[in-house]
């Protein structure tokens, strides 16, 4: 049942990647590349009937993980409160952003909010890859200094935003390390990519082409800060080598993010238009998966000597809840897929100017 979980606990938060991402790089597009009226107004129109309904998928995955990995979640919650609290922040500026912007038709009303919603869309996409860095990095479990645990729960942690080393190979690093901010910055490009692919995929006109002639630019900084990235998590600890061996079936999915990535690229060139969203969908599902593979069966990996990882087994709740929590699961999930199936049909096809009351 432990792996039945966590199959299904990656899967809600890879979901929610996949479509909350495509809000977050379209807030990044709104920011940087967006300059006119109309491509905000496009940009908007692109997201506006479904980013409040992707954030479902975050709930869900939260109440998967509360319910299913307790310990985990009490662990990941304390260990790293200063952050999620920021992330809290976050995305309550972008949503006032988006919904605050054109009640008052004035310049000194509308810029703030704007600069809200695209600053914030950046900065949650920045600390979502942070924080997926430090999940694949690890932390000091225990507290442990001079080899002697400082709390007395060994899934207890205190992460601090940085230390004076600013390593990933430090037994206790920062939230903010080279490592973990260069897979932020992977994170901003992917989903800035994600978020332009769902823009072309829904809109038309001259903004659709401007943002094709974007895409080649990203994607070589994305390549080169993928390659600094493999390189410095193949040599952490918490890399799991073994798992390959035993499994050959895993290097599937680096094989399918490698082919994925490529198709980004050229992507941007065809006419048709699902290429692209489809590529950057595959490539964050498999890059995704890639990463969560080489460190199964931990979830939280232990920078130190003194204390063991967190794996699916020791954090997950008793047996029968989670066979209970399995039936609930699934009814939940039929509801969801239901709203989503709807919102999709009666939003098919390209959003035009009728859509702008979002």
């Amino acid at each position: 049942m432990e792996l039945t979980w966590y199959i299904i606990l990656c899967f809600m938060l890879v979901m929610y990647i996949v479509l909350d991402g495509f809000d977050f790089g379209a807030g990044i597009i709104h920011l940087f590349f967006a300059k006119t009226e109309e491509e905000k107004k496009q940009v908007m129109r692109a997201i506006g009937p479904f980013w409040d309904g992707n954030e479902v998928w975050l709930i869900a995955a939260g109440g998967v993980l509360f319910a299913s990995f307790p310990t985990l979640y009490a662990s990941a919650f304390s260990g790293f409160y200063l952050p999620l609290i920021m992330i809290l922040w976050f995305f309550i500026f972008r949503a006032l952003g988006i919904e605050f912007t054109h009640l008052i038709n004035h310049e000194l009303w509308i810029k703030p909010w704007e600069k809200s919603f695209g600053i914030s869309s950046l900065l949650l996409a920045l600390f979502f890859g942070v924080a997926f860095g430090n999940i694949i990095r690890g932390v000091n479990l225990g507290g442990v200094e001079n080899n002697i645990a400082q709390f007395s729960n060994n899934y207890s942690f205190f992460t601090p935003l940085w230390d004076g080393s600013f390593s990933p190979f430090a037994e206790r690093p920062g939230v903010i390390d080279w490592f973990t901010i260069t897979i932020g910055l992977v994170a901003v490009l992917t989903l800035t990519i994600h978020g332009a692919n769902w823009i072309i995929l829904k809109t038309e006109g001259a903004f659709v082409k401007k943002l094709q002639a974007k895409i080649l630019p990203l994607w070589i900084a994305l390549v080169v800060l993928i390659l600094i990235s493999l390189i410095a998590f193949m040599a952490l600890k918490s890399f799991n080598k073994e798992i390959f061996t035993q499994h050959p079936t895993i290097y599937l999915l680096p094989f399918i993010a490698f082919i994925s990535l490529f198709g980004m690229l050229l992507a941007s060139k065809s006419t048709k238009n699902w290429v692209g969203f489809a590529s950057s969908t595959l490539f964050i599902i498999s890059g995704i998966g890639s990463a969560v593979a080489s460190l199964f069966p931990v979830v939280i990996p232990s920078t130190n000597s003194i204390i063991e990882s967190l794996t699916i087994y020791s954090t997950s709740a008793e047996t029968y809840g989670l066979k209970v929590g399995l039936v609930w699961w699934i009814i939940a999930f039929v509801l969801i897929l239901v709203y989503f199936t709807f919102v999709h049909r009666v939003y098919k096809g390209k959003l035009t100017e009728k859509h702008d009351h979002y």
